[in-house]
């Protein structure tokens, strides 16, 4: 069975969510409305960014989140990382059939091909920032709103 692990796009909803809102701020129930997910899930997420330092969080009752940096200044990577999702692709645990050659090698060779592959994908990510999630429109209104 295929688990999806959804952390990368978590992360990434909650900051892009945070650089859209007018004022930069928003609490975790404004965000769990945003994802449709429980505020205490969302909390979960907030403290790995923020550990990241890609947000600042307040605690408590009135307590809210910020980016901790520009949207053009956080790359997706930035994000990868500190959501903690795990990589991209994965070799089976199944255990080595003895009898079979494939079996005996496919693992080592599957390795090397996904570390290959995993580098390349957070090499991308590297060269992308929060303000390609963004729509167009959104994008201009940030570049206006740091001309102001």
């Amino acid at each position: 069975m295929s688990v999806n692990n959804v952390q990368f796009a978590i992360a990434s909803h909650i900051l892009t969510v945070l650089a859209y809102c007018p004022n930069g701020h928003a609490n975790s129930k404004e965000l769990a409305v945003s994802l449709r997910a429980h505020p205490t899930f969302i909390r979960k997420t907030i403290s790995r960014l923020g550990k990241a330092g890609l947000l600042v969080a307040t605690r408590g009752v009135t307590g809210t989140c910020v980016l901790a940096r520009p949207p053009e200044q956080i790359s997706l990577l930035d994000i990868y990382r500190a959501s903690g999702a795990s990589p991209v692709f994965s070799v089976h645990a199944y255990p080595i059939e003895n009898g079979c050659d494939v079996s005996i090698n496919i693992k080592d060779r599957m390795d090397d091909v996904l570390k290959v592959t995993q580098a390349s994908f957070e090499e991308k990510l590297g060269t992308m920032t929060l303000c390609d999630l963004m729509p167009s429109t959104l994008q201009t209104t940030l570049r206006e709103r740091a001309n102001v």
